[in-house]
């Protein structure tokens, strides 16, 4: 009966380590709040926001979780290759790598420039490559995870957003390769590519309270725009054992905006 109890309390990520790229605010910082929360140890990336990053960590410290910060540019081999060293001197591996640091370039096909094509490209294509080859070389023959955070803007490739939907589609077909490159190290490749959802930078680009907003939310059957935390609950699901025969998918966490 004991041992029954203690299996049935045991947390889903117990003993698990997670890198979540791009942490400090965000789906990135709700997604580290939930794997924590899930008993795993986590690792929260930022390039910037220190003050922000030590707040998400000071939240899952309350809670009982552990967690540390390590500043990286994620578009920078260099300081891809220091994150996940931070990580194995810390905790001694890593089993989870989520894939958020990106970065917004929404414009018309007149303002891209090549300098806004190797921002985007750099951070949200090179960087996702490099986190996940510096990561699989520190997985165990156990296998582990990674999930890709892609954007619905994929399928939806609305207008004026050119770079943003090339860099997002290139998530899409980055993750279905892997799946079948990695799957005989068992280790699952997935993609959640999330609608709008109210976040610091969907807020910052103007899209949270405008007429862009309500546009999407009267297409979205839920009827509403997403939470962080909506995006949290499908990475959780897939860090776990729990989509254990889940890869190469690309999730669609929009509300059932198609």
């Amino acid at each position: 009966m004991f041992v029954y109890q203690l299996v049935q309390y045991m947390k889903k990520l117990e003993n698990k380590v997670a890198v979540v790229t791009g942490a400090s605010k965000g789906i990135g910082a709700a997604i580290a709040k939930k794997l924590a929360e899930d008993g795993a140890a986590v690792v929260i990336n930022y390039a910037y926001s220190k003050s922000d990053a030590e707040r998400v960590i000071s939240s899952i410290h309350e809670k009982g979780g552990r967690a540390i910060a390590v500043q990286a540019d994620i578009a920078k081999a260099d300081d891809v290759k220091n994150l996940l060293a931070e990580t194995i001197r810390e905790y001694g591996k890593v089993d989870i790598l989520v894939n958020n640091a990106g970065i917004y370039e929404w414009g018309p096909l007149e303002s891209v420039t090549e300098e806004a094509f190797q921002r985007t490209m750099n951070l949200n294509v090179f960087g996702l490559l490099m986190a996940s080859q510096t990561a699989v070389s520190y997985f165990s023959e156990d296998g582990g995870s990674i999930i890709n955070i892609g954007s619905g803007v994929s399928s939806a490739q609305p207008a004026g957003s050119a770079l943003y939907t090339a860099s997002k589609s290139a998530v899409d077909s980055i993750t279905r390769v892997l799946s079948k490159e990695l799957g005989p190290k068992k280790i699952r490749v997935n993609s959640i590519n999330p609608g709008m959802v109210n976040t610091e930078g969907a807020r910052k680009g103007g899209f949270i309270g405008s007429e862009t907003e309500k546009q999407y939310v009267g297409m979205t059957p839920l009827l509403r725009v997403g939470e962080p935390e909506d995006v949290a609950l499908v990475a959780s699901f897939l860090a776990s054992e729990e989509s254990r025969w889940l890869t190469g998918e690309l999730i669609s966490a929009s509300g059932g905006l198609r």
